[in-house]
């Protein structure tokens, strides 16, 4: 369903630093994707797809903070990436860096709201 709130994303200045952190504090399962310079963090119990098994949580990554992406973001899930991102600019945001296919999983792509926050937008393929 479009519109959820689908995943989170914290950058870090060092990962191994923040990995431990996000485990020790709060018992993440942390899996390092190097080929994509990336951290899927798991906040709960997963199903072989790395997808939640019961209600009430969604998982996340990390990333290596970047000057456009220093802080904590969520990403909303949309039908049509194109659509949201021409949507969020007639509303006055706009569009960060560039569309990103994730594997064969989907596309991802970045806006700056019309408060300055940066949000992550998702479309399954």
């Amino acid at each position: 369903m479009a519109g959820r709130v689908v995943h989170f994303e914290v950058p870090f200045s060092d990962g191994d630093r923040a990995r431990a952190f996000y485990a020790e504090a709060f018992g993440w399962n942390l899996m390092v994707m190097p080929e994509l310079s990336y951290t899927m963090a798991s906040t709960g119990p997963v199903d072989e797809q790395a997808m939640p098994t019961e209600p009430g949580f969604i998982n996340g990554g990390m990333f290596e903070r970047t000057e456009a992406l220093r802080g904590p973001m969520i990403t909303i899930d949309v039908d049509d990436l194109d659509a949201a991102l021409k949507t969020v600019e007639s509303l006055g945001g706009k569009q960060v860096g560039e569309k990103l296919p994730v594997g064969d999983m989907g596309f991802a792509a970045y806006f700056e709201d019309t408060e300055g926050n940066i949000l992550g937008l998702w479309q399954t393929a």
